[in-house]
């Protein structure tokens, strides 16, 4: 448990995942979750991963970066190539009347703002989806683009995040 003068350790790499479970492909971002603790429950375990889901990023979210050394950002896309887009993302300020939706790089960019320095490195994971509507299951072809995905995670998990660390 955490006390005040001992804050608890934050695993340095976060997965965060958006989606809702009910429509369809959309439910990427959570499905890619459910995959990722079933095989690296290891390193969830140990504190070296978190994993996060919610329906859509919002701008209390920036605080959930804070202390991390990478994050993940998931989710599903109709616009990416299949199966699927892993881009380093930036932060940048959206121009907007509302927070209710934002972007990865409006998460960064209100991190920037809250804390005061640079974000994490951060990536897009987007997965290419099809269908999305009220009530469908994950369609056969986002199901392989999720795999694809989480091989590709796992690989860069394991060269690039997990690797051993100084100081650790």
């Amino acid at each position: 448990m955490a006390t005040a003068e001992r804050p608890a350790r934050v695993a340095p790499v976060l997965v965060f995942a958006c989606g809702n479970p009910s429509r369809g492909d959309d439910a990427l971002g959570p499905a890619f979750v459910d995959r990722v603790a079933a095989l690296f429950a290891d390193a969830v375990g140990a504190g070296e991963l978190e994993l996060l889901t919610d329906f859509q990023l919002q701008a209390e979210h920036a605080l959930d970066l804070v202390g991390r050394e990478a994050v993940v950002f998931v989710d599903a896309s109709v616009s990416c190539a299949a199966p699927f887009a892993w881009v380093p993302v930036q932060p940048s300020r959206e121009v907007g009347y509302t927070t209710h939706v934002m972007s990865p790089a409006a998460v960064l960019a209100t991190y920037v703002l809250v804390e005061g320095s640079d974000p994490p490195p951060a990536h897009v994971l987007a997965i290419r989806g099809e269908r999305f509507e009220l009530g469908e299951p994950l369609s056969a072809a986002a199901a392989g683009h999720l795999e694809a995905a989480v091989r590709h995670f796992g690989d860069w998990l394991a060269v690039t995040a997990l690797r051993p660390r100084r100081g650790r």
